[in-house]
């Protein structure tokens, strides 16, 4: 029968949460300890890395002590992806980490973005993966890198912290664009061009596998067993979608979360520009995965910018969302004829332009609060129909079936929007925290309380609703995608590299 719990990290960009989880997927107990964000300048973002590692000692000594903790089979990690940093020859970080949100490193993917770069990694050129920060440190702070003894991403950090080892799994290692997607091993070449080499990097393993034992000191810092298997993990993305049982071909996960991401299963490797390929959770399978940058933060910019909800004057017991939501629910499909392309910060999937800004089109008199707040979240479902018919292309089966996870799967009105603009049906995963039942899964496998990843997925994972689409309002969604959506970034293409032109300030 194997153990009775197992732990899931995440360590995210905002907080590390540690969740200790039964044989069908209940939380059982929790731990939670945040993580402070840097941005030194415009398009940066750093951490201190050190963070990581005591944000994820909290969590786990908050979660340990719910439970009886010898009756925890194993521990699984996921974490935020691309974010990575340099250490010295004492295992301290040289400069603060930098995270998979920075931007700086644009001129680099002028530079060095390449199609070959996009075959070997499966990662369309963009400012996201850390080989380009990479080689915005050998040209910007080249001390950092020549005193740089290993360079490791988040999964990587906690495994060394917790057991000792310079370990990870190439389901976390590859979102750093140094992994050739056809090995699963370093490149070489990449390698190379950022001025690293292979004893600088950690030894690669599959995920799901017990990477190494927890500590004898940490053990009792933190109240679990010694010995305690350490289980090699997936990054946020791909372990989301395990949590959400993306186990197989026809189904796809939706993360409506401050970014929109959805990925979908594939056992053949290929590449293009409708989508980044990521390394599976279950072992040399891949992830082909969709990303709109801006999401559920969308929604909340207009809420806290334009909205003026006095929510907690009206002692109504609902916030400004819920409220907005109960009146742009009495609007109808198309929201009167107003359109939103949400581009607030870029353009990722199938577009990849990072001069790409939002849109609202068809203003008239007649719009109100509820016709944006609406026209806003139909923005985000046209878009993510164009991102998935694009992917979808070069996937073995359609998708047939849309499992919605992540806060903004928490609103009716939404998910019913999605379903109707994809011609899809949406379900909603059970679980909120998809993305650390994800890593528990594999924690659940590895132990031997299920027989493998996909038995675990299936018996851990579960939906709380179902959404199909209404015939009507698909029909009217329809003209609107078609006639009009999917022709606005087109047309408007060439006008954002000159509005970011035109706002450049004069040199002399």
């Amino acid at each position: 029968m194997g153990p009775d719990y197992v732990i899931g990290i995440d360590c995210s960009t905002t907080a590390t949460k540690a969740v200790v989880w039964d044989r069908e997927g209940n939380a059982v107990a929790e731990g939670r300890a945040s993580l402070t964000l840097s941005v030194p300048r415009p398009d940066w973002g750093e951490q201190d890395a050190e963070e990581w590692w005591r944000s994820t000692v909290v969590a786990l000594r908050r979660a340990a002590r719910a439970v009886d903790a010898r009756k925890i089979g194993a521990v699984g990690i996921t974490h935020q992806r691309e974010s990575f940093v340099c250490l010295d020859a004492e295992d301290r970080p040289i400069r603060p980490a930098i995270l998979w949100l920075d931007s700086r490193a644009r001129d680099e993917v002028e530079r060095f973005g390449s199609e070959e770069v996009h075959r070997i990694t499966g990662k369309p050129p963009n400012p996201t993966p850390g080989f380009y920060k990479l080689l915005w440190l050998r040209e910007h702070e080249p001390d950092a890198l020549e005193r740089t003894v290993r360079m490791v991403e988040v999964h990587a950090f906690l495994v060394h912290r917790l057991t000792g080892h310079w370990r990870t799994s190439w389901a976390s290692a590859d979102p750093l664009g140094l992994v050739n997607m056809q090995t699963f091993d370093w490149s070489e070449e990449l390698l190379d061009t950022v001025g690293l080499n292979r004893e600088q990097m950690c030894e690669i393993r599959p995920p799901g596998e017990v990477i190494g034992e927890l500590r004898d000191d940490v053990a009792k810092e933190i109240g679990l067993p010694a010995g305690l298997p350490i289980v090699s993990g997936a990054g946020d993305g791909q372990a989301a979608g395990l949590g959400a049982n993306i186990t197989g071909p026809g189904r796809a996960y939706l993360n409506l979360g401050t970014a929109v991401v959805s990925g979908t299963y594939n056992e053949h490797y290929s590449w293009g520009s409708e989508y980044r390929v990521l390394s599976g959770p279950i072992p040399r399978t891949y992830t082909l995965e969709t990303l709109l940058a801006a999401g559920t933060d969308t929604v909340s910019w207009f809420v806290e910018k334009f909205a003026g909800i006095p929510a907690d004057e009206l002692k109504v017991g609902l916030s400004a969302e819920q409220i907005l939501e109960a009146a742009a629910a009495q609007v109808g499909p198309g929201s009167s004829g107003l359109l939103a392309v949400p581009y607030w910060n870029n353009a990722s999937t199938p577009y990849w332009d990072l001069t790409a800004r939002g849109v609202m089109l068809g203003w008239t008199k007649a719009h109100g609060k509820a016709h944006v707040y609406r026209a806003i979240l139909e923005g985000i479902a046209f878009e993510q129909r164009l991102m998935t018919e694009a992917a979808e292309t070069d996937l073995e089966r359609p998708i047939e079936q849309i499992l919605a996870l992540g806060g903004g799967s928490r609103s009716p009105l939404w998910c019913q929007i999605l379903a109707d603009v994809m011609r899809r049906p949406v379900s909603v995963t059970k679980e909120v925290e998809s993305t650390c039942l994800g890593a528990g899964m594999l924690a659940a496998a590895a132990s031997g309380m299920h027989d493998g990843i996909r038995e675990a997925a299936a018996a851990m994972s579960g939906t709380s609703a179902r959404f199909e689409p209404d015939g009507k309002s698909t029909a009217r969604y329809d003209r609107l995608y078609t006639d009009v959506y999917k022709e606005i970034y087109p047309h408007l293409a060439p006008l954002f590299p000159a509005l970011a032109n035109a706002l450049k300030e004069d040199p002399g």
